[in-house]
Order: structure tokens, then C-alpha cells, then sequence
């Protein structure tokens, strides 16, 4: 498998490497990633913990995280397939972007370049993603990614406080490319 995906635009999906971790605390240091991750990402450490818990991810198979970065290998955001399930050739995409990344089309050209790995390199056939129904920008990723709507989940999540509805979307190997 492919550990690294150059897009045409200029743009490389690439594993993380242990010399992202002062990226990593940046980005999770912006208030609207701050809940993004299991366990704060506010040191050093914990960036390096966090790189490595991709590694170990994709050794095992289970998650395959890739940094998005620029011609100057500066972190733009992730994008990654988890919840692998071999049995079904399903997987879950997750991403993100920095705050300077942000509406620059960033994600979706990541995400729709990560499907195209997943169904390619990885050998999966539907993958799945959900965004908070209040999270405009985040649908737009995933309707331009090529994901389709397949319908609402109640309550889900919760964020301080707060239970928020999620939006799932879904794209299948056999869809049209966007």
C-alpha cells in the first residue's frame, strides 16, 4: 500500500512523521479542534503520542491516517480511514484542517483523493463519514468529495454539554468519479 499520494493541485497525502508533532499541537491548539481528539493535544508529548497512535494504526491495519501537506511539506490537515472492517471492506473517513487551510477546498481534494486510495491501494468498497448537522463546511467536504447523504443520526454526539444530530454520508467504489 501506498504510504504516500501526490495530487495533482500541488498537494501530498503522506504518513505522519514524528517531526509533525509541533503541526500537530498547532492544530489541535485552535479552538474548533480542541475536542477533535480522544485525549488533549496540548504538549509536545501528546503530539508524539498521537503520531505514533497513527502509526501503530496503520501497522495494524485498523487506520491509515495521512498528513495533508504543501509543496514546502507544511501541515495542512489530515485525512484517514478507521474503523477498518476487512469482513465488509468498510472504513470511516475522518478529517481536518488547520485554520489557514480552511475553505480553500483543502479538504474535499484530500478526502476525494483518500477515497480513491481506500478503494484502490486498501482494497475497500463503501466508506462512511458523519459531520454534526450544524457544521455547514463540513458537508460541503463530503457532497464535493463525492460522498452521498444517506441520512441523519439523532443525538449522537456530544460536546460540552450538547447532543448535536449527524448527517452520515456514504461513498461506494462503484460510485462516478467526481
Amino acid at each position: 500500500m501506498r504510504d504516500r499520494v501526490d495530487v495533482t493541485s500541488g498537494l501530498v497525502l503522506r504518513r505522519w512523521a514524528s517531526g509533525d508533532a509541533v503541526s500537530v499541537m498547532a492544530a489541535f491548539a485552535d479552538p474548533l479542534m480542541r475536542g477533535q481528539a480522544s485525549v488533549p493535544v496540548d504538549s509536545a508529548q501528546a503530539a508524539e503520542r498521537w503520531i505514533t497512535e497513527r502509526g501503530d494504526d496503520w501497522a495494524a491495519g485498523s487506520a491509515f491516517a495521512f498528513a495533508v501537506v504543501d509543496g514546502e511539506d507544511t501541515v495542512l490537515g489530515q485525512v484517514s480511514v478507521g474503523a477498518v472492517n476487512r469482513r465488509h471492506s468498510t472504513g470511516w473517513v475522518s478529517y481536518w484542517t488547520t485554520a489557514a487551510a480552511r475553505g480553500k477546498g483543502v479538504a474535499s481534494l484530500a478526502c476525494r483523493t483518500l477515497a480513491d486510495w481506500a478503494f484502490h491501494d486498501a482494497d475497500l468498497f463503501r466508506l462512511e463519514l458523519g459531520h454534526r448537522v450544524n457544521n455547514p463546511a463540513s458537508c460541503r467536504v463530503a457532497h464535493a468529495a463525492g460522498f452521498s447523504v444517506e441520512g441523519r443520526q439523532r443525538q449522537k454526539l456530544a460536546y460540552d454539554g450538547m447532543r448535536y444530530d449527524v448527517e452520515l454520508h456514504a461513498r461506494l467504489v462503484t460510485d462516478l468519479p467526481h
